[in-house]
């Protein structure tokens, strides 16, 4: 896997951090920082830059990050495990006792094995805004039933996730502007929208987390195909 060099993602935050308060007009917002595709020289390195919040999209590479940053002798910080990715519900059992919170959330029987193996779990909904089957998420108009049965169950529903269409920033804006709505309408205080592509849009539509990968942690490698979504 490429190496990450961590004194170059900590210049890489300052810049993200600086994108982030141009747009946010003094309102807080947390960086989720991706480690998709890169070995745990990255979420050390962001743990070192004083990232806590770190997202994953693939059970197994989590497994393997989680545990070789939990032997380290002295963690720069304890993580905060977000799974970002499509995720299978045979894979919830594996996961429960890493993830801090399960961002990916798109249907009934995820949130039936999520409140199964990690009862009060905290969840984020997954509104898919740009039609793309191959994103996940559930139609906007199905969320707000989600978010009921996931309070039922006794999960700590705490917002709405969604990916902007690639390449349209202004169908990405309307997406954002949607899913905030949306999320304002049901009491849910967490969006988790933009990633490093349409960071300033989401920040000004209201996000209050980022997902942030490359412009963290430069091009992400090649992720060999496994015939699994996670």
């Amino acid at each position: 896997m490429t190496a990450v060099d961590a004194a170059a993602v900590q210049e890489r935050l300052a810049r993200v951090r600086e994108r982030i308060a141009g747009a946010a007009g003094g309102r807080p917002v947390e960086i989720v920082a991706v480690t998709k595709g890169f070995g745990p020289d990255a979420p050390r390195a962001a743990l070192a830059a004083g990232l806590r919040l770190l997202g994953e999209n693939y059970a197994q590479e989590l497994v393997a990050k989680a545990a070789a940053v939990a032997e380290d002798p002295v963690p720069a910080a304890e993580p905060r495990w977000h799974f970002l990715g499509r995720l299978q519900r045979n894979k919830v059992r594996q996961l429960a006792p890493i993830v801090a919170v399960w961002e990916s959330v798109d249907r009934i029987e995820l949130l039936d094995e999520i409140a199964r193996r990690a009862p009060g779990a905290a969840v984020l909904v997954q509104a898919n805004l740009s039609g793309e089957p191959q994103k996940g998420g559930a139609p906007l108009d199905d969320v707000p039933a989600l978010v009921e049965h996931g309070a039922a169950l006794g999960l700590e529903v705490r917002g709405l996730m969604g990916v902007g269409p690639a390449g349209d920033l202004a169908g990405t804006r309307r997406g954002f502007q949607a899913l905030v709505a949306l999320a304002d309408r049901l009491g849910l205080p967490e969006r988790s929208i933009g990633m490093s592509g349409d960071l300033e849009v989401a920040v000004e539509e209201g996000a209050t987390l980022v997902r942030v990968g490359r412009d963290l942690f430069g091009p992400r490698p090649q992720r060999p195909s496994t015939g699994g979504r996670g």
